[in-house]
């Protein structure tokens, strides 16, 4: 039997959503179906002065409730399906926030610590040439992902800004502030994860997180902002975090500030030694309050959902828990936060950013951090009510919430002509 695709497994969660929705076929069809797909295969002159293709990759879900947004990342991994999928979990996770964007994602296939600065510069700029004719600050606007950064932005902004003849600060998100970036950015998605971990406990555990036990799965930027907020504004006890190196656990709470500075120092937690060294997979399974993994796609899977003992699992990676995992984990009453809604900080504060730079008038971090909160709460409660209106679980009523505001646009403007 052929493995399925993560096209397909999140088509699968969202046909339950539609189903419960009682979502008609042609809608079902609209809904499902991406509006555009971009593949471009690119030459770049390396230093040597050899040229080398590269392939990448825009994909558009759907536009019905403002611009396409999504991020552009740069790893060997990179595929059509990735690309596909991601792009149309943007448009859940633009919809469940009430953000006005649809979903898109971009990608160049390679491996960018193989590349030197100029070559990276000159396989940034044009990548982005290429897709060009689909993006734009009113069409879809681009944003940093796996391997991409606000370097990385900056010469988006200037490649487009100089072929349409004046600067464009509205075209991409995640850019240095010197450029029109935003203040909160770099923390949007763990503060937005924190926030929804908050209300989680305080919705299926009766109160605030502070005190509770959380592991982290993953020390990225979103994972290592995720605890740090969590211990440091909400007082959760965090007692374990990972990078690729490993799980680090200690059971009476890790100082994640002095986590966090030792991993800035040394590029990784590899030798810190105030925790005992754990493995990634040994994290997942440990007896904690609120598991968020934070890392890699299908971190848990059929084969280890049945070890997580976990009471509520908030997902910050992009599809960490597979169709298969999900079932196991509602059968024993896990309650899992999807990823569309806690990690949608990130696309939140880049929205932020995207009306700062149309107006070029930039906010505080008060009002970037006031505003955030007030959007993921809201999030988190319009799901809850779908949650208990359906009896269903967090996931599908999220979907549910997302899928019904998109549907009711479509709806609204009709078909054309």
């Amino acid at each position: 039997m052929a493995k399925e695709s993560l096209f397909e497994g999140a088509l699968r969660q969202f046909n339950k959503a539609a189903d419960l929705l009682k979502l008609d076929g042609g809608m079902r069809e609209v809904l499902s179906t991406h509006k555009r797909e971009l593949t471009v295969h690119f030459p770049v002159k390396m230093d040597d002065g050899s040229v080398r293709v590269f392939t990448g990759y825009r994909f558009q879900h759907n536009i019905t409730r403002g611009p396409a947004k999504g991020g552009i990342r740069y790893h060997p991994n990179v595929s059509e399906d990735e690309i596909k999928t991601l792009s149309f979990l943007m448009t859940w996770k633009c919809a469940v926030a009430g953000i006005p964007f649809g979903g898109s994602k971009g990608g160049i296939k390679v491996d960018p610590t193989e590349l030197s600065e100029s070559e990276l510069e000159r396989l940034s700029r044009r990548y982005f040439s290429e897709i060009s004719i689909i993006v734009g600050p009113t069409e879809d606007v681009p944003a940093p992902d796996v391997n991409t950064n606000g370097k990385i932005m900056s010469w988006f902004l200037d490649t487009y800004s100089m072929n349409v003849g004046h600067s464009t600060l509205g075209i991409v998100t995640g850019k240095p502030l010197e450029l029109g970036g935003s203040l909160g950015r770099s923390e949007a998605t763990g503060r937005g994860v924190s926030i929804i971990a908050n209300e989680a406990s305080k919705y299926f555990l009766g109160d605030e997180i502070k005190g509770k036990t959380v592991a982290v799965q993953g020390f990225g930027n979103v994972g290592s902002f995720t605890a740090l907020i969590l211990e440091q504004t909400y007082g959760a006890k965090v007692v374990a975090i990972s990078d690729i190196t490993g799980g680090y656990y200690n059971p009476e709470g890790i100082n994640v500030k002095e986590a966090f500075d030792y991993a800035t120092a040394n590029k990784s937690l590899e030798g810190y030694n105030k925790a005992q060294k754990i493995t990634n997979e040994e994290l997942l399974e440990l007896d904690v309050d609120v598991l968020i993994p934070a890392a890699l796609e299908r971190a848990i899977t059929a084969e280890n959902a049945d070890k997580v003992r976990a009471k509520i699992i908030v997902e910050a990676a992009n599809g960490p828990t597979t169709p298969e995992a999900d079932e196991i984990l509602n059968s024993k009453g896990i309650k899992i936060v999807p990823d569309f809604l806690s990690n949608s900080g990130g696309v939140t504060v880049s929205y932020f950013e995207w009306v700062q730079g149309l107006y070029s008038y930039f906010w505080d971090l008060e009002n970037v951090r006031s505003a955030l909160e007030k959007i993921m709460k809201g999030a988190f409660k319009d799901s809850v009510d779908m949650l208990e209106e359906q009896k269903t679980d967090m996931r599908t009523a999220s979907y549910m919430v997302a899928i019904n505001k998109v549907a009711t646009a479509t709806r609204l403007r009709g078909i054309f002509p």
